[in-house]
């Protein structure tokens, strides 16, 4: 069993450092049930929501262009590829 020196040093510096987390302290932390839970995470989404901004009609427009765009350039690219690689088998194996 080899440890590196600043592993061996950290452990045991951390060790006598280092608070007890049995299952008691760890369920004071995390105290509040179900429900609570929940209404945290859906404040939490909400204020996330909030941050959102929307595209301008304009900035819709020209997402939609180069997205479509693209698409098809993506499209072409993959045609090409699979016509290639159909009559290169059709002339390896014949027919």
């Amino acid at each position: 069993m080899s440890e590196t020196a600043p592993a061996a040093a950290s452990d045991a510096e951390g060790s006598a450092a280092r608070p007890s987390t049995s299952k008691a302290a760890r369920k004071g932390e995390s105290r509040g049930g179900l429900f609570a839970r929940i209404a945290l995470f859906v404040r939490q989404v909400v204020a996330e929501l909030k941050k959102v901004v929307r595209p301008t009609r304009s900035e819709l427009i020209t997402y939609t262009s180069v997205v479509l765009v693209f698409v098809a350039v993506v499209m072409a690219f993959v045609t090409v590829v699979d016509l290639g690689i159909g009559k290169l088998t059709f002339w390896v194996f014949g027919g």
